[in-house]
């Protein structure tokens, strides 16, 4: 309850006439402390009518990002039936679109990073509380389309640079496939890159080298982190 209580959801940018703050903090609340059906459904009434998304018309807003981990530890830590609906509000905030100019949330490893990418990074981190759940291993699996890539060296070649580093999610690796991604480097707004997979990851491994075309070692720093374009819709 304290954690709800020390976001200022209401300084949580989002569209005026669609996003309602109040609900955020209060559904949350009700959610944590439901021990019955009725109280987890009017929770998620109140966080799925304006407060992180809007179930009706199928948006989310930048403060479900916010709410994700505080949905999470609801899920591990309470009643069952908090559990199916935090779970639930996390499906809908991994799957919903944005409303245009509310489509990125700051984060430690970037200042502009899509909604949807945040969340499915968030996911994975609960990825062993997850994988134990029905619900939980959907979620894992929609979050794997949102793939991550930090960066730990870059090796100069030709017409680019080798990075090596650790892949989250499912990399689509046909063939010699180029995909267009955004670098997220800390403080520094998201770049487009052109990006191919050199060596997937090898088993159970999560270590992986990508090709980054017409970027230099010093353009890839060490911890900056690669994501799908295609999840930001172009840069803003």
């Amino acid at each position: 309850m304290d954690v709800i209580d020390t976001v200022d959801w209401g300084g949580i940018p989002g569209p005026s006439d669609w996003y309602e703050p109040d609900r955020v903090a209060t559904g949350l609340r009700v959610l944590a402390g439901a021990t019955n059906l009725i109280q987890a459904a009017e929770a998620g009434s109140l966080l799925g009518c304006g407060g992180i998304v809007h179930d009706h018309s199928g948006a989310v807003f930048p403060a479900a990002a916010v709410a994700a981990p505080l949905l999470l530890d609801i899920a591990q830590q309470g009643h069952p039936a908090a559990r199916d609906a935090a779970l639930g509000l996390l499906e809908e905030a991994l799957s919903f679109y944005p409303h245009a100019g509310y489509r990125r949330v700051a984060t430690p490893y970037g200042p502009t990073v899509p909604i949807c990418c945040d969340i499915a990074h968030h996911l994975r981190s609960r990825a062993d509380f997850l994988i134990g759940q029905d619900q939980g291993r959907s979620l894992l699996a929609d979050a794997a389309e949102h793939w991550r890539f930090e960066i730990r060296e870059g090796v100069a070649d030709d017409d680019g640079t080798s990075v090596f580093g650790v892949l989250s999610g499912r990399l689509p690796l046909p063939g010699d496939a180029v995909h267009t991604a955004e670098l997220h480097a800390c403080g520094v707004g998201a770049e487009l890159v052109e990006v191919a997979v050199e060596y997937p990851p090898a088993g159970v491994c999560s270590e992986a080298c990508l090709r980054v075309d017409g970027r230099r070692p010093h353009e890839l720093p060490v911890g900056a982190v690669v994501l799908p374009a295609k999840c930001g819709d172009g840069l803003p």
